[in-house]
């Protein structure tokens, strides 16, 4: 029988789960523990619901059908959910056998997708405190009947998102501003039968966009293919789960480093892909630069990125692993891969590849614990002919919503950025075409405010921030620096020409 659990129902439910960890778990661990324990419990509930739907079809010919063609997944006799609930003692380490039993029946799918929480120290987890966390799981059953998928991921969005204002900084590694990422792919227009990846995937929320707009614009998304990696055993865990919560069946996320062994490779080169969406990690100083020096996979072919910022390493992967015809990107960067000098020869052979289609400059302190401005790059391989040997600039730091010392992107905002984007034309203070020679003119820069000029009226006070000043005088020193340096270089030609 449907109990139709509500959106806030399910939300109270959820949160909930996690205030009983409060007194004993760092709120940054939540996540350990939350995510696997309601994974669990959808996976048994749907196990009764898809029993109970044979046996009422089939009645007791139910019985002669393998497991595997009643069930979405399967949970060995003895490891259900009702099976640990009636455990009085050592419940962590009863916790932990039916996980492992749950993952062997279903290796292809969830193997190590529960983690590696600390569920048998019972300084930690104390058995009344797992008995209490499983009794409250209890008291909902999360069918697909009394909660559709949909519905059942907007709840795990809503928790992720808990998570992350609870945790602080810790929050970075796995949620990225869920507003941001719809622009992203609002810009991108995923197509039904194509191929979607995210190189640093995180809980996998780029990838669930892709798919809700797809199902947003009534198309057919199950035949969409899904690939992920991610660096964190936790975080991937994370997405995993994520997608399946989503009702998305067909993905394959793997947990390892994008940059020193690429999961997804095909006869010895990269697998390519219709649809990239990615947040790299910011500038990161600790990964291996010696061997992308020497990459096997050719992903340095605008050249190696300094020790100390890795941006440029990711964006190659991420080029290269876009298909000819049909790739496209859009990645979150710090503003400084757009200017910084260090870079500066990598960047001119990218403005000069032509695959640069759009630069959009996003407002402050759209991330977790930081004021930082980034922004999209959006690239693609084939470009319209009337776009090609062109780059369109949007400047849209004032296309923010503040509330509650959190900021987003509404509605508005990303219809007024997408619509730009779509018709690829000046718009004075917002929007500039700049041609492949304007930007050779400013020494391959591409800072934002270098092309669309802001227009203060002289008794109206200059609204930028104090980031973009920031960014604007570093693109200019950078670009006075560049400038400088070519102008020695020409003058010591002139020079030798002479003697």
């Amino acid at each position: 029988m449907s109990n139709r659990i509500t959106i806030e129902e399910l939300q109270s439910y959820l949160w909930n789960s996690a205030v009983l960890l409060r007194t004993s778990i760092d709120a940054g661990a939540y996540k350990q523990y939350i995510f696997p324990l309601l994974f669990f419990k959808r996976i048994c509930d749907v196990y009764d619901e898809e029993t109970a739907s044979a046996q009422a079809e089939y009645g007791e010919d139910a019985a002669e059908f393998n497991e595997d063609e009643i069930h979405t997944f399967i949970v060995p006799k003895g490891y259900h959910w009702n099976d640990v609930r009636s455990v009085a003692e050592n419940v962590g380490v009863a916790i932990v056998e039916a996980f492992r039993k749950v993952e062997n029946a279903n290796s292809d799918k969830l193997q190590g997708i529960f983690g590696d929480g600390a569920w048998t120290n019972k300084n930690r987890l104390p058995d009344r405190l797992l008995k209490d966390l499983l009794e409250h799981f209890s008291t909902q059953t999360l069918s697909i009947a009394n909660c559709p998928e949909d519905e059942l991921g907007q709840g795990y969005e809503y928790l992720i998102k808990k998570f992350a204002d609870d945790s602080g900084h810790t929050a970075q590694e796995f949620y990225t501003n869920r507003t941001v990422v719809h622009l992203m792919t609002e810009m991108l227009k995923p197509k039904s039968g194509e191929s979607i990846y995210d190189p640093t995937c995180g809980s996998a929320g780029m990838l669930i966009s892709a798919i809700a707009y797809l199902k947003e614009q009534g198309k057919e998304w199950r035949n969409v293919a899904v690939y992920g990696q991610e660096i964190n055993a936790l975080t991937s865990a994370i997405g995993k789960m994520n997608l399946f919560l989503h009702g998305v069946k067909d993905f394959n996320i793997v947990n390892g480093d994008t940059l020193k062994a690429p999961a997804f490779v095909e006869n010895g080169s990269l697998q390519q892909f219709d649809l990239v969406l990615a947040n790299p990690p910011y500038s990161i100083s600790q990964w291996d630069r010696a061997a992308f020096e020497n990459d096997k996979y050719g992903r340095n072919f605008l050249g190696v990125p300094p020790q100390g910022r890795a941006d440029y390493a990711f964006l190659q992967h991420i080029l290269a692993s876009l298909k000819e015809d049909t790739g496209r990107c859009a990645i979150l960067f710090p503003h400084g891969v757009l200017f910084r000098n260090e870079e500066s020869a990598m960047r001119e052979r990218l403005v000069r590849s032509d695959c640069i289609e759009c630069v959009i400059g996003l407002a402050a302190n759209l991330f977790y614990n930081s004021p930082m401005e980034a922004c999209i790059m959006i690239c693609r391989m084939s470009k319209k002919t009337e776009r090609r040997g062109q780059v369109l600039f949007i400047n849209a730091v004032n296309e923010v919503e503040r509330k509650n010392a959190q900021s987003f992107l509404e509605d508005k905002h990303i219809r007024k950025i997408a619509e730009a984007y779509t018709r690829y034309a000046d718009e004075a203070g917002f929007a500039q075409v700049a041609t492949i020679q304007d930007i050779a003119d400013n020494n391959f820069s591409l800072s934002i405010p270098l092309y669309v000029k802001q227009e203060t009226a002289p008794d109206k006070e200059d609204s930028c921030s104090v980031q973009e000043r920031f960014d604007r005088w570093l693109a200019a020193s950078a670009t006075m620096k560049q400038s400088y340096e070519r102008l020695n270089a020409l003058l010591a030609k002139g020079g030798d020409e002479d003697g």
